[in-house]
């Protein structure tokens, strides 16, 4: 006879197999513990495919177990937002390893890779109880999971970086093992999408036959959370926020120089609001702008809306990016950017208006003082009323969830009707 406990566990499995039958299932496979802290654009569209995904469908959450509390290989339910979903945990990994692992071996792309193996029958089960499935993938390395599972395979390309670019991760030293990673599963995909025009464009390009598969789709903003409020200039401090990691390919020294500077020509009247859990402090720069930084760590999406409309600006540096999705939220709630020029962001900045776009140059202390101009220009304008929030928001709502995930899940049931024929 079953202990209370065993009985208890047993009931909770079949009920998660239960769920899954008869019923579309949307499977999402990404090493990400849903219920965590880690914040970035691929994170944020995990999420939101949880949060969106139509109701008579049901969603499987493949990721890992950071807190150390699941039975990994078991399906078990979760909800968000209201959303009732299937999480497989196939892996334990905390969040708090934070640093981008020396070796292959040690990254969590590899032994997350490992974890699927491990568990491969239980997700062939769950993908097979559904009345028709598709397969959602953010990672290159997890490609053979389609044809594995016989099931159409949609595969998002959020990466746009060179070799020659600054990076954290591995892919920067095992260049060729990502590209080759690229070949296979852009060749495998069902579908592809790039989250910026770029990456699209270097499809066509290069792959002219399997860019036919290929759309451009940004990360989308939920412009339900980020909603837009009026700026507050009273006591005349100029507030820049930024959210997100600070990988070396966003350039933070450049970053906080231009803070620094910034923070001087305005007799100290500025402050920098840092939304994430990245440690600034391993760029020696940081130091220019530590006293009069306000760290707000990790918040939730409604949380981090109400720091921004707290601030006034936003600010990105990066080298290379994909469509960030704080550049969207930050606009949604009317706030402009100044950024490093980069083309997608043309799509959503206009000069003076939603903020500036400032051109590379290779002249480090001649960008600084550009990038800092244009954060003054911004505030003057904030102050006399003249960048109004409301037309702000304008530029973030062709990019809302309900413009861009309703396309995106009719491509998902384009498939579906495919399996059906």
């Amino acid at each position: 006879m079953l202990a209370r406990s065993e009985l208890k566990d047993t009931l909770a499995r079949q009920e998660a197999a239960q769920s899954l039958v008869g019923k579309h299932v949307l499977c999402l496979v990404h090493p990400i513990d849903p219920r965590g802290n880690k914040v970035g654009g691929i994170e944020t569209h995990v999420r939101m495919m949880v949060a969106h995904a139509p109701r008579d469908w049901r969603v499987l959450l493949v990721g890992v177990d950071g807190r150390g509390d699941c039975r990994l290989g078991e399906i078990q339910q979760l909800s968000m937002e209201g959303r009732t979903y299937d999480f497989l945990p196939v892996l334990r990994f905390s969040e708090d390893q934070t640093q981008a692992a020396r070796s292959i071996f040690a990254s969590l792309t590899f032994q997350f890779g490992l974890g699927l193996m491990r568990h491969f029958l239980t997700l062939r089960r769950a993908v097979n109880a559904g009345a028709s499935a598709t397969i959602e993938l953010q990672r290159f390395e997890f490609a053979a999971l389609g044809p594995l599972l016989r099931r159409p395979t949609v595969q998002v390309i959020h990466g746009e970086g060179t070799k020659d670019d600054k990076m954290d991760s591995l892919i920067k030293k095992f260049w060729y093992v990502h590209r080759l990673n690229e070949e296979v599963a852009v060749r495998l995909a069902s579908r592809i999408i790039c989250v910026n025009p770029n990456i699209l464009a270097r499809l066509e390009r290069e792959k002219p036959n399997l860019a036919k598969r290929a759309v451009f789709m940004p990360v989308a903003v939920d412009t339900d959370v980020f909603t837009p409020a009026d700026f507050d200039t009273k006591d005349g401090v100029f507030r820049v926020v930024f959210a997100g990691r600070f990988d070396e390919f966003k350039n933070p020294p450049l970053m906080f120089r231009t803070l620094r500077h910034v923070h001087d020509r305005l007799g100290g009247k500025f402050e920098f609001h840092y939304v994430g859990t990245s440690d600034p402090a391993r760029y020696p720069e940081f130091e220019l702008v530590r006293p009069f930084t306000m760290f707000h760590g990790f918040r939730t999406s409604r949380e981090v809306a109400d720091i921004m409309k707290r601030c006034h600006a936003g600010i990105l540096t990066s080298w290379f990016e994909g469509m960030p999705c704080y550049l969207l939220e930050l606009l949604s709630v009317g706030r402009p950017i100044v950024a490093v020029t980069l083309p997608q962001y043309k799509l959503v900045v206009e000069q003076g208006k939603s903020g500036y776009l400032v051109d590379r140059d290779d002249d480090t202390e001649r960008l600084i003082a550009a990038l800092s101009d244009r954060l003054i220009e911004t505030w003057s304008q904030v102050r006399a009323g003249t960048m109004p929030a409301a037309e702000i928001r304008e530029r973030a709502l062709p990019y809302s969830v309900d413009e861009q995930l309703h396309q995106h899940f009719a491509r998902h049931r384009q498939l579906m009707a495919g399996q059906a024929a």
